[in-house]
Order: structure tokens, then sequence, then C-alpha cells
């Protein structure tokens, strides 16, 4: 399939709890991870096969608890651009995270967000 989700990330105010929480309902494994210099504490989960995910303290500390989706694209730049030429705003430009890849978050032009992601050579 082309452009897969390939990666869902918990945004909370909770962490620990919500760490608990889905550790306990779906035997989730987790993995603390160092964050990029400047970043925010970042815990992996670690699902076995499917799509993985993570979770952190919501960025956007005023925005509800959510699940962000992001889909995986081959050129980053090009691909919020056309989603911009389309009409969809963008919530986050592209933006390099460490040694692992870049994102950008987008509002589609019915208001739904969502993220894209391209992982550098090596990393999904």
């Amino acid at each position: 399939m082309a452009n897969p989700f390939v990666h869902i990330e918990l945004h909370t105010g909770d962490l620990e709890r919500a760490k608990a929480f889905y550790t306990q309902l779906f035997d989730w494994k987790l993995e603390d991870v160092a964050a990029p210099a400047g970043g925010v504490p970042y815990t992996m989960i670690k699902v076995g096969e499917g799509t993985g995910g993570g979770m952190m303290i919501n960025p956007a500390p005023h925005a509800p608890p959510h699940w962000q989706a992001y889909v995986g694209v081959a050129d980053i730049k090009a691909s919020t651009e056309k989603a911009r030429s389309l009409g969809a705003t963008i919530l986050q430009d592209v933006m390099e995270i460490g040694e692992y890849g870049w994102i950008s978050v987008i509002a589609d032009p019915t208001g739904a967000s969502f993220a894209l992601w391209q992982g550098k050579e090596g990393c999904a």
C-alpha cells in the first residue's frame, strides 16, 4: 500500500498514568528512549508485528489528550507542500527529529489532523 500509517502517538498530560493503563490493558512493551537534544522524554510502544507507536507529554498543553497518526512519505517537503496546495493547513512545518527523520503536522480541509513522517536512511 502506498503511504501507509507507520506510527501512532499518544499525546497526554499524564504520561505515567497512560503507560500504566495501556501496559495493563494490552500487555504492550514500553521502552523509554533518549530525547533528541532539546526534545521531550519519549516512550516507544513495542507491539511486535503491526504499526507501533509512542507516548509523550502533550506538546500543546491546552489541547486534550489524543492519538496522532503518522503517514509515511518518501519526500516530506514535497508531500507537505502538496497538502498545502490541496487546501490543508500546516500546523507544524517540516521539522527534523534527531537522527530518526522528519515530521510535519497537517490539518486536512475538514480540520482533521495527522502527521507525515520521512525516516532517515536505516530508520523506519
